[in-house]
């Protein structure tokens, strides 16, 4: 139920996006955190809760945009929502946004769906049920297992600049690497699931953006932690995502956030 529900609500957003698109203009404001934010955004999420609050009653909501809604009940689980993940891309006219849904259930994610319009693509992952990418199962490239082999791609990384002794240690790990691309948003989540990429960085992230995101991975085979190794929670804000937990471990030792 919860899954055909969250889907349908990436398809709803979609319709709404598509149509902005369509149309060619928008409004768009500044946030308190000085992050950007459209009328799209709020038209997206908009549609994301109307469906989701009608096929699951009683679930909790927190959305990017309208806030917090708790839950009927303690035992009931909460949607996590980004309606589009990548706004900043997303008026410049770049591809690299995404629609992110995701459930918790007593503080765990338990599903994920990942949506790319553009891309034509959408990632669905459930505790216990594996990734499907379009519907395919996916996982990531397990053989993958040491710095030398991996690929590694890298999204927001300002808090990791900002120390000098984090950023040297990043740049141990760029000089190890086979190949060193910077991809984020949705796209290098996507790429991992599926054998693309072999690691993630990430140090200025929202749960919001990675929820959907982290339980694909980990149901791909993957391994997803913050940078400093704890499982991936409410109040996550930085990323290392790996192909396989060899390689997970190496990339930790390394970083030593």
């Amino acid at each position: 139920m919860a899954e055909a529900a969250a889907v349908d609500a990436a398809a709803a957003a979609a319709k709404v996006i598509a149509e902005y698109l369509a149309r060619g203009e928008w409004q768009t404001r500044t946030k308190a955190d000085d992050s950007p934010v459209t009328e799209v955004d709020l038209a997206s999420e908009h549609a994301i809760r109307e469906v989701l609050t009608s096929r699951c009653p009683g679930f909790g909501f927190h959305g990017e945009e309208t806030g917090r809604q708790a839950a009927r009940g303690d035992d009931l689980p909460r949607w996590l929502v980004d309606p589009i993940d990548g706004t900043l891309s997303f008026v410049r006219r770049m591809p690299f946004w995404s629609i992110q849904i995701a459930l918790e259930h007593q503080g765990e994610i338990v599903l994920g769906v990942s949506t790319a319009p553009l891309w034509h693509e959408q990632l669905v992952a459930r505790r216990g049920g594996g990734s499907r990418l379009n519907g395919e199962h996916v996982s990531t490239r397990g053989e993958v297992t040491t710095l030398a082999d991996a690929f590694l791609s890298s999204g927001n990384l300002a808090s990791l600049a900002s120390r000098e002794d984090a950023w040297a240690r990043y740049g141990n790990i760029v000089r190890q690497v086979r190949r060193t691309r910077g991809y984020g948003d949705f796209c290098h989540y996507h790429q991992l699931v599926r054998g693309q990429t072999d690691l993630v960085i990430e140090s200025d992230v929202n749960i919001l953006d990675i929820a959907a995101l982290s339980v694909a991975v980990h149901e791909a085979g993957g391994v997803m932690s913050d940078l400093a190794g704890k499982p991936v929670n409410a109040h996550t804000t930085s990323v290392l995502a790996a192909a396989s937990r060899a390689l997970h471990e190496e990339a930790l030792d390394v970083l030593a956030w």
